[in-house]
Protein backbone atom coordinates (compact mmCIF):
# COMPACT_ATOMS: atom_id res chain seq x y z
CA UNK A 1 0.00 0.00 0.00
CA UNK A 2 1.20 3.76 -0.83
CA UNK A 3 0.08 7.17 0.12
CA UNK A 4 -1.74 9.26 -2.71
CA UNK A 5 1.78 11.00 -3.08
CA UNK A 6 3.80 7.92 -4.78
CA UNK A 7 0.81 7.19 -7.26
CA UNK A 8 2.07 11.06 -8.12
CA UNK A 9 5.65 10.11 -8.28
CA UNK A 10 4.85 6.73 -10.33
CA UNK A 11 2.38 7.96 -12.88
CA UNK A 12 1.31 11.70 -12.70
CA UNK A 13 -0.87 12.00 -15.40
CA UNK A 14 -2.90 9.06 -13.92
CA UNK A 15 -3.09 11.29 -10.58
CA UNK A 16 -3.49 14.35 -12.01
CA UNK A 17 -6.67 13.19 -14.10
CA UNK A 18 -7.90 11.12 -11.09
CA UNK A 19 -8.26 14.36 -8.47
CA UNK A 20 -9.60 16.38 -11.45
CA UNK A 21 -12.49 13.58 -11.83
CA UNK A 22 -12.85 13.50 -7.61
CA UNK A 23 -12.93 17.31 -7.25
CA UNK A 24 -14.58 18.15 -10.83
CA UNK A 25 -17.43 19.85 -8.56
CA UNK A 26 -15.36 21.68 -6.36
CA UNK A 27 -15.86 19.58 -3.20
CA UNK A 28 -14.27 16.49 -3.57
CA UNK A 29 -16.95 13.97 -4.23
CA UNK A 30 -16.80 10.00 -4.60
CA UNK A 31 -18.65 6.73 -3.99
CA UNK A 32 -16.99 4.98 -1.06
CA UNK A 33 -17.21 1.08 -1.04
CA UNK A 34 -16.51 -0.66 2.41
CA UNK A 35 -16.84 -4.06 3.35
CA UNK A 36 -19.92 -5.29 5.57
CA UNK A 37 -19.29 -7.55 8.64
CA UNK A 38 -21.32 -10.51 6.26
CA UNK A 39 -18.54 -9.78 3.58
CA UNK A 40 -21.42 -7.71 1.38
CA UNK A 41 -20.24 -4.33 -0.41
CA UNK A 42 -21.82 -1.12 1.11
CA UNK A 43 -21.48 1.88 -0.72
CA UNK A 44 -21.51 5.53 0.06
CA UNK A 45 -21.63 8.91 -0.91
CA UNK A 46 -18.15 10.82 0.61
CA UNK A 47 -15.89 13.41 0.54
CA UNK A 48 -12.46 12.67 -0.06
CA UNK A 49 -9.53 15.28 0.20
CA UNK A 50 -6.28 14.58 -1.67
CA UNK A 51 -3.73 16.86 0.62
CA UNK A 52 0.05 16.72 1.93
CA UNK A 53 0.41 13.53 -0.21
CA UNK A 54 -2.44 11.95 0.98
CA UNK A 55 -5.94 10.13 -0.01
CA UNK A 56 -7.95 10.92 3.58
CA UNK A 57 -11.64 11.27 4.12
CA UNK A 58 -13.72 12.21 7.34
CA UNK A 59 -15.93 9.52 8.44
CA UNK A 60 -18.82 9.93 10.91
CA UNK A 61 -20.47 8.04 12.96
CA UNK A 62 -21.90 5.69 10.66
CA UNK A 63 -21.95 2.31 9.37
CA UNK A 64 -19.09 3.20 6.63
CA UNK A 65 -16.70 4.37 9.52
CA UNK A 66 -17.64 0.76 11.51
CA UNK A 67 -16.66 -0.74 8.23
CA UNK A 68 -13.72 0.39 7.77
CA UNK A 69 -12.61 0.10 11.55
CA UNK A 70 -12.81 -3.27 11.49
CA UNK A 71 -11.99 -4.24 7.96
CA UNK A 72 -9.96 -1.49 5.96
CA UNK A 73 -10.55 -2.57 2.75
CA UNK A 74 -12.11 0.18 0.41
CA UNK A 75 -13.06 1.65 -3.32
CA UNK A 76 -13.20 4.49 -3.61
CA UNK A 77 -15.54 5.78 -7.70
CA UNK A 78 -15.55 9.52 -8.83
CA UNK A 79 -19.13 10.79 -9.59
CA UNK A 80 -20.47 11.09 -13.04
CA UNK A 81 -19.67 13.55 -15.17
CA UNK A 82 -21.95 15.59 -17.09
CA UNK A 83 -20.23 15.83 -20.42
CA UNK A 84 -18.42 12.92 -20.58
CA UNK A 85 -18.39 9.51 -19.39
CA UNK A 86 -14.84 9.23 -18.05
CA UNK A 87 -14.31 7.35 -14.25
CA UNK A 88 -11.58 7.19 -11.46
CA UNK A 89 -11.03 4.37 -8.92
CA UNK A 90 -8.40 3.83 -6.06
CA UNK A 91 -8.44 0.54 -4.23
CA UNK A 92 -6.48 -0.40 -1.05
CA UNK A 93 -7.07 -0.18 2.83
CA UNK A 94 -8.25 3.15 5.27
CA UNK A 95 -6.06 3.46 8.41
CA UNK A 96 -7.66 5.63 11.16
CA UNK A 97 -5.49 8.69 12.20
CA UNK A 98 -5.43 10.50 15.61
CA UNK A 99 -2.61 12.75 14.92
CA UNK A 100 -4.11 16.17 16.10
CA UNK A 101 -1.46 18.04 13.82
CA UNK A 102 -2.60 15.79 10.78
CA UNK A 103 -6.07 16.38 11.70
CA UNK A 104 -5.72 20.09 11.55
CA UNK A 105 -4.12 20.35 8.11
CA UNK A 106 -6.69 18.19 6.32
CA UNK A 107 -9.65 19.96 8.32
CA UNK A 108 -7.87 22.88 7.22
CA UNK A 109 -8.14 21.72 3.16
CA UNK A 110 -11.37 20.71 3.50
CA UNK A 111 -13.97 22.98 2.00
CA UNK A 112 -17.15 21.63 3.25
CA UNK A 113 -19.43 23.76 4.92
CA UNK A 114 -20.78 20.98 7.00
CA UNK A 115 -18.70 19.65 9.61
CA UNK A 116 -19.83 18.09 13.29
CA UNK A 117 -16.31 18.32 14.52
CA UNK A 118 -16.63 14.37 15.78
CA UNK A 119 -15.70 13.04 12.45
CA UNK A 120 -12.66 10.09 12.59
CA UNK A 121 -9.33 11.20 9.52
CA UNK A 122 -9.19 7.87 7.63
CA UNK A 123 -6.19 8.13 4.88
CA UNK A 124 -6.76 6.10 2.35
CA UNK A 125 -3.52 4.34 1.05
CA UNK A 126 -3.70 3.03 -2.49
CA UNK A 127 -3.48 -0.43 -3.58
CA UNK A 128 -4.40 0.36 -7.47
CA UNK A 129 -5.47 3.03 -9.08
CA UNK A 130 -7.60 2.78 -12.63
CA UNK A 131 -8.64 6.01 -15.16
CA UNK A 132 -11.14 5.25 -17.86
CA UNK A 133 -11.16 7.90 -20.58
CA UNK A 134 -14.31 8.13 -22.96
CA UNK A 135 -14.69 9.72 -26.40
CA UNK A 136 -17.69 11.89 -27.41
CA UNK A 137 -21.33 10.16 -26.10
CA UNK A 138 -21.59 7.35 -27.01
CA UNK A 139 -18.40 5.66 -26.92
CA UNK A 140 -16.88 2.60 -26.24
CA UNK A 141 -14.64 0.96 -25.18
CA UNK A 142 -12.73 3.84 -23.24
CA UNK A 143 -9.66 4.23 -22.61
CA UNK A 144 -8.06 2.53 -19.32
CA UNK A 145 -4.83 3.23 -17.41
CA UNK A 146 -4.18 1.43 -14.22
CA UNK A 147 -1.30 1.35 -11.74
CA UNK A 148 -0.69 -0.89 -9.19
CA UNK A 149 1.40 -0.72 -5.97
CA UNK A 150 2.85 -4.05 -6.64
CA UNK A 151 3.53 -3.65 -10.09
CA UNK A 152 6.69 -2.05 -11.19
CA UNK A 153 5.48 -0.43 -14.31
CA UNK A 154 2.58 1.27 -15.71
CA UNK A 155 0.13 -0.70 -17.89
CA UNK A 156 -2.20 0.98 -20.70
Amino acid sequence: MERWAQLEVEVPDLAEAGRALLYQYGLGLGFLATVRPDGAPRLHPFCPIVTDGGLYGFIGDSPKRRDLSRDGRYTIHSFPAEDVDDEFCVSGRAVPLDDEATIARVRAAYTAPIQSGDEALFEFLVDRAMLARYGPRPSWPPQYTSWSAAAEELRS
